[in-house]
């Protein structure tokens, strides 16, 4: 079979498939539950400076299995309480990256610091929250405040630094390229992608905050497109997210130009169980598609004078 190991800069996990942060990483044991199931690794809950209730209710719509509308408000116990449940995952030998979020490149700093002493691997900031106010994406979207926050976190740590960017910019490639240029070690693209629900019978949004961010399979041709834009301009690895339900979904991204990915709202809806079933699917597709590893398959479509082995099934023109 097909060698699954992903190589994300000097960090190495046993398959590409690690958890999203904020779907199912709020406690040590849920954390571990997902590695235990087959994952990869795993990217904490995005933790920040206080303690934040997040939004009042409601704060998720479905729409069946497309995706989820979310506007959660980036709830999280704070970075005082939170080590104990890094703890729980750490000792059993997880493979974590720390999700961090802030307001500017002081705070980030700091949050910095205090995760790092948590013993994870690394850090992820999160630069691209598409519904909390003075957070996320409304930082994400200026190339000068990314690079400022990215460039203050390098300084402030060791650690290897993941930057999770915004689709909610005119051009993600060149909020990559600013994150490069200060050092980060990868580019995680895609967070959720602004929506709107309205309910027509009570004439209000059906979110209690309005916007929020939508997630899921309907957004999965919007995440490849920026990690396509993003791997043709910056030469640091990319960890894809959006919309992977299944091992040819993961492919895609691979093909496109992802190191490794990660599943968040396939985990809403099926659970962690799915990573007991991804990585051995892609063994297979690998294998009957004749890739001999994951690292053979990155920015594999990028390169259109070396022939990708035949899909089966379709006719070779």
């Amino acid at each position: 079979m097909a060698v699954l190991t992903s190589r994300v800069g000097t960090l190495s996990f046993r398959n590409p498939f690690l958890l999203a942060s904020g779907v199912w990483g709020e406690s040590g044991e849920s954390l571990l539950g997902a590695w235990r199931a087959g994952a990869g690794g795993a990217v904490t809950k995005s933790i920040g400076a206080e303690p934040r209730p997040g939004y009042p209710n409601p704060t998720i719509e479905e729409y069946g299995r497309w995706g989820l509308l979310n506007a959660m408000g980036l709830p999280n116990p704070g970075i005082r309480q939170y080590p104990r449940e890094i703890a729980i995952a750490r000792e059993a030998g997880v493979p974590l990256l720390g999700s961090i979020f802030g307001q500017d490149a002081r705070e980030f700093s700091e949050l910095a610091v205090a995760m790092a002493r948590t013993g994870v691997l690394g850090l992820e900031l999160n630069l691209s929250c598409p519904h909390a106010e003075g957070l996320g994406s409304e930082i994400g979207q200026d190339p000068a405040l990314v690079g400022e926050i990215t460039h203050a976190v390098k300084q402030a740590v060791k650690l290897p630094v993941w930057v999770k960017i915004t689709p909610n910019t005119a051009d993600p490639a060149e909020i990559a390229l600013a994150a490069e240029a200060a050092g980060a070690d990868a580019i995680t693209a895609i967070n959720t992608v602004r929506g709107l629900a309205i309910d027509p019978e009570l004439g209000r949004p059906v979110l209690a905050h309005g916007t929020g961010g939508l997630s899921g399979p309907a957004i999965k041709p919007v995440g490849l497109a920026c990690v396509w834009k993003i791997a043709e301009k910056v030469r640091i690895p990319i960890v894809g997210v959006g919309g992977i339900v299944s091992a040819r979904d993961a492919l895609e991204y691979l093909l496109a130009g992802a190191s490794a990915v990660q599943i968040g709202t396939a985990v809403a809806f099926e659970g962690i169980g799915l990573f007991g079933r991804l990585p051995g699917e892609l063994g297979l597709l690998l294998d009957r598609l004749g890739y001999p590893s994951v690292s053979d398959t990155v920015g594999r479509a990028h390169r259109p004078t070396v022939p990708a082995p035949p899909s089966p099934g379709r006719p070779n023109h």
